[in-house]
């Protein structure tokens, strides 16, 4: 896969009481588990890590694996914050990828094979949007082709993708991905993903 991949993993998971970041799943924690993933997904792309309220905490989740991690100073603003730090760093791994791959670390149920389906959904419609569908709704992980990846660059600190596949819903594909509405924000949605183990 040409597509860069950014993983976003800055937030301080207030309301979750602790880390979400390293919340354990089948032996892994959920930022291992995303980032292995995404290396997989790659296949050699570069692969971003942005990382917020902790830095130091979580590297050593990542220790072995071919990505970057860049801590973004700003990650309080926001997740459009976080993305940009992502794709700064980005410009100077690879100036020009095929398009930037958004995913975050609190979806456990994410596969490499799901990734690849954004890809191949992409190029099959061309359109430069390609988001999961779940619960009634699109999101992450979502692809922006090469041409869209500007709109990322524009967005605001506070903003996130999501706005922007409202805006622009008519250039949006989507895979269906019923597993993306299980994410880890609260508590409860911790309890019930290690009910799934």
């Amino acid at each position: 896969m040409s597509n860069a991949v950014l993983l976003l993993a800055a937030g301080a998971s207030s309301r979750l009481g602790r880390p979400k970041q390293l919340v354990q799943f089948l032996g892994q924690s959920l930022l291992r588990r995303a980032a292995e993933t995404a290396v997989q997904a790659a296949a050699g792309a570069p692969v971003v890590v942005v990382t917020g309220a902790l830095h130091e905490e979580l590297l050593p989740e990542l220790v072995g694996l071919p990505l970057q991690a860049v801590r973004c100073s700003e990650w309080e603003r926001g997740m459009g914050a976080s993305l940009k730090t992502g794709l700064h760093l980005l410009d100077q791994l690879l100036p020009s990828p095929a398009g930037v791959l958004v995913m975050l670390c609190d979806q456990p149920l994410v596969t490499p094979q799901l990734l690849l389906e954004l890809q191949a959904t992409q190029e099959q419609t061309g359109l430069p949007i390609v988001a999961s569908a779940y619960a009634d709704t699109q999101g992450v992980p979502v692809l922006f082709a090469a041409t869209a990846v500007p709109l990322l660059r524009r967005l605001p600190d506070a903003g996130g993708a999501g706005q922007l596949l409202k805006r622009y819903a008519a250039q949006v594909a989507s895979v269906a991905f019923p597993a993306g509405a299980l994410d880890v924000d609260t508590p409860e949605q911790a309890a019930a993903l290690q009910a799934l183990e």
